[in-house]
């Protein structure tokens, strides 16, 4: 990292995806600086609660670590599941909480990323002076559009593609249902699939050594022309992510049924 900092993960899938305040209080050591809090989370999908949330917020305070809350999929939380910005949870953290957020997620300008980053002020002054010397700025049109889009404040266009991502959510968890050895994805939040081969591994070989996350991508884009990403790249030796937001008709069209 830029600043030479470890990132340490933290171990959730034995408690649904959801950390718990033992692995943060086991995991801080003299040298944490700051918790990375991403939810709905990528790629599992999972939404903390507020409890989960609150415990954070007093966990950072009680022992001086910062917040860097990534609230970028917030807009796509499914129903009945709500997303909790954690300064609204944990008022009291919002001295010590960055928040990131993106609109590229939010109202979808595709390959024109354009997001944000909020805190304290003496923070941003920093960021803003490593960030000028190591990315360019946003393209113009790009900045444009979220500016008309916020001055305008239509939700219409959010709305819409709310309710799209919620009906390929539906199918791809019809589709999902079919699936034998792997469990049902929790997807509360966001558009991705994030599928558990745990089982899966258990119980098949190739040759002579257990399947492997790599094995299942490959074979998906091999033999059904479906891409996906290996949880290898999220440090996870047994899972996939799968992406939902596609256009309905498309998904529809391609009639995949997996045989896993």
């Amino acid at each position: 990292m830029v600043a030479g900092g470890t990132p340490l993960f933290i171990q959730t899938r034995h408690n649904g995806y959801v950390p718990r305040l033992t692995n943060f209080t086991a995991a801080i050591t003299s040298k944490t600086k700051a918790i990375v809090i991403n939810t709905p989370n990528n790629p599992t999908g999972t939404v903390y609660d507020r409890d989960t949330l609150a415990d954070i917020g007093q966990l950072a305070i009680d022992r001086n670590l910062w917040i860097i809350f990534d609230e970028c999929y917030g807009a796509f939380t499914q129903t009945p599941h709500t997303h909790h910005p954690i300064v609204s949870v944990a008022p009291q953290a919002r001295a010590w909480t960055l928040i990131v957020n993106s609109f590229s997620k939010s109202v979808a300008p595709t390959d024109w990323r354009v997001g944000y980053l909020a805190g304290p002020k003496a923070v941003i002054s920093a960021v803003k002076a490593l960030q000028g010397h190591t990315t360019s700025n946003s393209n113009v049109i790009a900045q444009q559009a979220v500016l008309r889009h916020l001055e305008a404040g239509d939700t219409a266009f959010q709305l819409q593609l709310q309710c799209r991502v919620a009906n390929a959510r539906a199918l791809g968890l019809s589709i999902l249902s079919a699936l034998t050895s792997v469990p049902q994805p929790a997807t509360q939040g966001g558009f991705y699939f994030y599928l558990d081969l745990t089982e899966l591994q258990r119980r098949t070989k190739v040759g002579d050594r257990e399947l492997n996350a790599d094995d299942v991508v490959s074979a998906l884009l091999i033999d059904a022309n479906v891409a996906t990403v290996s949880s290898t790249a999220f440090g996870d030796p047994a899972g996939v992510r799968l992406s939902y937001g596609i256009y309905l008709e498309l998904a529809k069209a391609r009639g995949v049924s997996p045989q896993l």
